[in-house]
């Protein structure tokens, strides 16, 4: 994001787990739809990122059908219009992985939401949360979190410099 003629250095990780999914039996485990729970959860989800100021600027969303269906019923609450990327990488992605992938996001982009699975979005976001964390946050995203879940970690400095303890968790939202 442009400010005054340079890049922003503050920046903003929001790490979605997908809404409640079904298990339908011999189906894919990449191909499995969101449950009608799930579909439920996603309007209150897109709402609480609109009621707390997150406007992404890009969305990197795993390529599996619940996470693209948890963003699509998300986004639909949401004024910003970000550019979405659907990407294997995420849906396969482990923690170590997807902190290496968070390293190439662009210099532009100050607000980027990850809508992914777990174990792998509470892993993460408990690597990355260094001083000034929400320690309430921190206890349950150590243990991990429930479906349609986010948190948001702050950071400053550029997507290369995200390391274990280099963020703060200021947030984590669970469906209510």
């Amino acid at each position: 994001m442009w400010h005054a003629g340079r890049v922003t250095t503050s920046r903003r990780l929001v790490l979605l787990r997908h809404a409640k999914a079904e298990h339908p039996d011999g189906m894919p485990d990449h191909e499995r739809p969101l449950a009608l729970q799930g579909r439920r959860q996603c309007p209150g989800v897109g709402a609480a990122l609109e009621q707390a100021g997150i406007a992404p600027d890009l969305v990197w969303c795993s390529s599996a059908v619940r996470t693209r269906q948890t963003w699509e019923l998300v986004r639909a609450s949401l004024a910003a219009e970000p550019r979405v990327e659907y990407r294997d990488e995420v849906y396969d992605a482990g923690m170590r992985s997807l902190l290496a992938l968070l390293a190439d996001a662009p210099d532009d982009v100050a607000t980027l939401v990850v809508v992914g699975h777990e174990p792998t979005m509470s892993h993460l976001a408990s690597t990355l949360a260094g001083p000034g964390s929400d320690e309430a946050a921190l206890a349950r995203v150590q243990v991990g979190v429930p479906t349609a879940s986010w948190s948001l970690l702050e950071h400053t400095g550029p997507w290369g410099d995200l390391a274990p303890r280099a963020a703060r968790l200021a947030r984590l939202v669970t469906p209510g």
